[in-house]
């Protein structure tokens, strides 16, 4: 099924949810980014999942309803929790949900309009509203929990937490009357550790018709890996124009999810781009089945990123108590949501051995899939390491062989060379549940959110040996920088392995390049497959990263799908080319990718379609006011990263290395973004005589400044000789 099918598809399904009611002081449109208020009357809009019958129970469903044929739609709770009754509000939820007096909710359809006479210019279509009822509540637990633990990992530092709404939701109308200690109580704007509450519940309607038993059958996703397309339906700002936006699309990819290494997704993470106004529509992957519902975005309040929540449809249909349903399928994981969220409370959390190495397609005695294998995109994701800095700073990491050599970025260990203090900006606190090798004995502790140490054992999968770089072979020392831990997080097995390491070598010239040696090796480590074949613009390219949420989240690299827009080429001079060349080679030196790059994803991957390695991530772009734009990023191609991968296979010859310090004004120019260094001839001045007679007159002030200027002019600009100039630094304006 081709994306223009599964958009036809999706459209017998998305709907817009419309709700209404008296708010004479203008409260009930707070936090919402667009509204319509009138004569003391507020309207909201959201967007719907209708349901066909097979996906709810059809008795329960007109029982609740009040008898008749009925339609069921599934929305988000932000959208109505406003214009509930004030009991319900208050947490008396044994009490049927009921709307406000004056309280209206009504749904549009695509496709269901009437027709209204009008003898003076015709007859007209007009799309038409049905108005509907609550039928209940959905709370969705194990989302909740999982949301919440990715905003713990910035509770310690309030101007890098995370809060959920859109970005043009007004701040300031939020806050002017948060001095009635009530208010939040009772809509449900609640801060701090119950952020995540609001965002995982969901309201079932009904309305009068049997449009339901007429839908098409749809099915429900049986898997979602990382790096997997996704379209999203639903009607941005939709109350203001529904000719205009009702079921708009916005296609994007699943980034992560949500608790890592469990079949049973409680939590997607999407790289895609909603509007206000989409949440509560259908996520459906590129076959046409259903993935999930989407929400409103957990943002990031100092850098202010969006990611966009989805929660699946199997989470919210195990929450439902039996009114809707699922479709059964093969399930050979052993997981159930009752203890996800356990296992993310902290709770069950037992070490096992599994290995992430690539495995191979088995079923069980009953014919089910006993796991399904990873994509080759998902497969490199676990060469893909997060590093950190005095468990401060952290960044992401390449795996490029099993001894354990690490490719990243120099601004992690050297941030004051590239204009940065920190490489995310902020300490991120004590690091997740996981294993650590311990490098004096060997063994390994665990280190909790409390920095509370117990001991333990390795995995038997983890078989520790020496470097294979000894001190003499180490020439980089860091003796004067501070830096007193740099600790690697590796990413083949959960629980996660740490292991301590140091640097090998810190390029100084102009590519953004560091190595780093484990210092003691586990076994089975996934070293990345590279690509030196430079891409053509247009082909796919996944970025894989640590960016946002970092090591305390206990999370998998991000995946994130985008294209390589550009590809920046340079004539590099024998002596600063890595392949010999006799002549000057017409190499790559810069990816531009549209995929999405956060902080933290700096020395990840970029991968293609085949999970081969394309890149190393560097950079991304800011506005002049300093906002990120997340989809103009910059990388480093492989072909100009040949020095290293050579290296990398014997780790025996650190003069290949050497390639790197060589300074290159081509390079530097590119790399700051400045326009190419190139010689300028200028016009020669006349010849004006050094000594004039009258010194004193204006005149004579104005005819020696053009006679030093003619001095000035003299200087040879011939490119051998600037070549033999000291290289000065441009300032980047990245």
């Amino acid at each position: 099924m081709g994306l223009p099918e599964v958009v036809e598809f999706g459209r017998n399904f998305a709907v817009m949810v419309r709700v209404q009611g008296p708010d004479p002081k203008g409260l009930k449109m707070r936090r919402h980014a667009f509204h319509q208020y009138n004569s003391g009357r507020t309207t909201l809009s959201a967007s719907g999942v209708l349901l066909p019958a097979s996906f709810f129970d059809v008795d329960m469903a007109r029982k609740c309803f009040g008898g008749g044929d009925v339609s069921v739609v599934v929305t988000v709770a932000s959208v109505v929790e406003h214009f509930l009754s004030v009991r319900y509000r208050q947490g008396v939820y044994q009490v049927r949900p009921e709307l406000i007096p004056g309280g209206q909710i009504d749904v549009m359809v695509e496709g269901m309009s009437k027709i209204i006479s009008d003898h003076e210019n015709g007859d007209k279509v007009t799309r038409q509203w049905f108005p509907a009822k609550v039928l209940t509540m959905i709370d969705v637990p194990q989302s909740s929990v999982a949301l919440q633990s990715v905003f713990d990992v910035s509770l310690s530092s309030s101007e890098n937490g995370w809060e959920v709404g859109w970005s043009l939701a007004s701040s300031s109308n939020a806050s002017q009357n948060d001095s009635d200690g009530n208010y939040k109580a009772q809509h449900g704007l609640i801060d701090g550790v119950n952020l995540s509450d609001s965002s995982a519940m969901f309201v079932v309607l009904g309305f009068s018709s049997s449009t339901c038993e007429d839908l098409p059958d749809i099915t429900v996703s049986e898997s979602e890996k990382r790096g997997d397309l996704l379209l999203a339906m639903g009607s941005p700002f939709g109350v203001l124009s529904p000719m205009h936006f009702l079921n708009s699309i916005a296609v994007g990819s699943i980034s992560n999810f949500y608790p890592h290494g469990s079949c049973k997704k409680s939590l997607l993470m999407a790289d895609i781009r909603c509007l206000p106004g989409m949440e509560g529509g259908p996520v459906f992957n590129k076959k046409g089945e259903l993935i999930g519902i989407t929400t409103r975005p957990a943002r990031q309040k100092s850098s202010g990123a969006e990611v966009q929540v989805v929660i699946p449809w199997e989470a919210m249909a195990a929450s439902s108590n039996g009114l809707l349903c699922k479709e059964p399928h093969a399930d050979g994981c052993k997981d159930d949501y009752s203890t996800i969220s356990l296992r993310l409370s902290g709770k069950n959390c037992q070490p096992n051995s599994q290995s992430f190495d690539r495995p191979n397609i088995g079923t069980s005695e009953d014919g089910h899939i006993d796991f399904i294998p990873p994509s080759p995109v998902d497969y490199a994701a676990t060469s893909v390491c997060l590093i950190t800095v005095n468990d401060g700073a952290w960044a992401s990491g390449v795996l490029l062989n099993k001894e354990g050599l690490v490719l990243t970025n120099a601004h992690l260990l050297e941030p004051w060379r590239f204009g940065k203090t920190t490489v995310t900006g902020g300490r991120d606190g004590d690091l997740t549940e996981s294993h650590i090798v311990n490098k004096n004995s060997g063994a390994s502790y665990q280190q909790g959110g409390t920095g509370r140490e117990s001991h333990s054992i390795l995995p038997e999968t983890s078989n520790v040996i020496d470097s294979p770089l000894s001190d003499n072979n180490i020439r980089y020392r860091l003796q004067s920088n501070g830096y007193r831990s740099i600790r690697v997080r590796l990413g083949q097995q959960h629980p996660w392995i740490w292991s301590e390491a140091r640097v090998v070598h810190v390029s100084t010239g102009p590519l953004d390049v560091a190595l780093l040696q484990l210092e003691y090796i586990p076994d089975q480590l996934c070293p990345i497959s590279v690509e030196s074949f430079c891409p053509s613009p247009g082909s796919k390219a996944y970025v894989i990263g640590h960016g946002l949420f970092g090591p305390r989240s206990g999370s998998a690299p991000s995946i994130n799908l985008g294209l390589v827009a550009k590809v920046v080429r340079a004539k590099i001079n024998p002596s600063n080319s890595s392949m010999g060349a006799k002549q000057l080679e017409d190499m790559p030196v810069m990816l531009e990718t549209t995929a999405t790059v956060h902080p933290g994803c700096s020395g990840g991957a970029v991968v293609n379609s085949l999970g081969c390695m394309i890149g190393l991530v560097t950079s991304n772009s800011r506005h002049g006011g300093g906002t990120v734009i997340p989809h103009l990023n910059f990388s480093i191609p492989c072909a100009a990263m040949e020095p290293i991968f050579e290296f990398s296979k014997d780790m025996g010859n650190l003069s290949l290395l050497q390639d790197l310090d060589k300074s290159n004004s081509q390079l530097s120019s590119i790399w700051s973004l400045a326009p190419p260094v190139s010689p300028k001839t200028e016009p020669s001045l006349p010849k004006l005589p050094l000594e004039l007679p009258n010194k004193d007159t204006r005149g004579s002030r104005f005819a020696k400044f053009i006679a030093e200027r003619a001095d000035v002019s003299k200087i040879s600009t011939d490119p051998d000789q600037l070549a033999k100039a000291p290289d000065e630094k441009i300032q980047s304006k990245l």
